[in-house]
């Protein structure tokens, strides 16, 4: 028994024994741990590594996503920003035409107010040259009354027509020579 102790003691002084290492149980922790490594691999790290890619896939795919995304958006925006260029071009066209066409109606009224103006003044002129050319026609027969009347009064007699005709053409070559 002694020279079992002191090979045992021999043994723990030299190598491994030393730093109080066990080869036996060394060798028995190193198998364990290959058999217990080989079985996490086969049934926990390949689901787990599994699901780490599909999460990593997943998570590259939203990346992507939200990079093109981002692209999209500012497509988006600078579409937008021509449609509203575009918009406020047209409008102004609009806006322009609409002044150009209320400019050329107002024209067209005022044209239109001017010619019934100039027309209601050509036909006031026309009614005072047949009012005047009335008065005229009136008063030459009055006159011509009045003056076979004045004739009348002065000779004393009654004259007719033919002698009122022959006094009247006579006054007239007296006047004219």
């Amino acid at each position: 028994m002694i020279n079992v102790i002191t090979q045992f003691a021999s043994e723990e002084t030299s190598g491994l024994g030393a730093l109080g290492v066990d080869g036996k149980a060394f060798l028995i922790q190193l198998i364990t741990f290959i058999l217990a490594f080989l079985v996490l691999k086969r049934f926990a790290f390949k689901p787990i590594l599994k699901v780490l890619k599909e999460r990593q896939d997943t998570i590259d795919k939203g990346v992507k996503l939200g990079e093109q995304m981002q692209k999209d958006k500012a497509e988006m925006d600078e579409k937008v920003a021509d449609a509203l260029h575009k918009a406020r071009q047209e409008a102004d066209k609009i806006i322009s035409d609409a002044e150009s066409s209320g400019r050329q109606s107002i024209q067209a009224a005022e044209d239109t107010a001017r010619a019934k103006a100039e027309d209601m003044g050509n036909q006031a002129s026309a009614r005072m040259k047949q009012g005047t050319a009335r008065a005229k026609k009136r008063l030459e027969k009055d006159l011509a009354g009045l003056v076979s009347e004045a004739t009348e009064a002065i000779l004393q007699e009654k004259i007719d027509a033919k002698k009122d005709s022959a006094l009247i053409d006579r006054a007239i070559k007296e006047s004219a020579g």
